[in-house]
């Protein structure tokens, strides 16, 4: 089967280079599903799981936004953050989402609550890829 190369790319250097059958992602209008000789294209991404099809199995990577760029031979992701499953604390993760939860239901300001939605997001979405929701 035909396959295309995955890069995804942080600040903090490169977590994942390998090729994959599939890639699909969520970006911000929508659901993208990425196969082999994909017209190009670059999107936004939303804080989600990317999934990675290839030799009958599928990884995950927690993305928290980025952009994602795709050629028909490849696919790179430059994303302010990615963890895949074995990197994520879910203690750390559960206590993140129990704060930000209290943070939206105190209903302070708006900055605040915009960065309790984001902190609950990125939460949900690590324990999300790690199967602890």
């Amino acid at each position: 089967m035909k396959t295309l190369t995955v890069s995804v790319v942080t600040p903090d250097g490169p977590v994942l280079e390998d090729r994959f059958e599939m890639v699909s992602c969520k970006a911000e209008y929508g659901e993208l599903g990425i196969l082999p000789g994909h017209i190009p294209l670059v999107a936004p991404l939303s804080i989600s799981a990317v999934r990675l099809k290839g030799n009958n199995t599928t990884e995950n990577l927690a993305v928290n936004g980025g952009f994602l760029e795709v050629r028909p031979d490849k696919v790179t992701i430059l994303a302010q953050s990615a963890e895949k499953p074995t990197d994520i604390d879910v203690e750390r993760a559960k206590k993140a989402k129990q704060r930000a939860e209290s943070r939206l239901q105190a209903k302070q300001d708006d900055l605040d609550f915009k960065r309790a939605e984001y902190a609950l997001k990125r939460a949900m979405n690590r324990l999300d890829v790690t199967g602890q929701r």
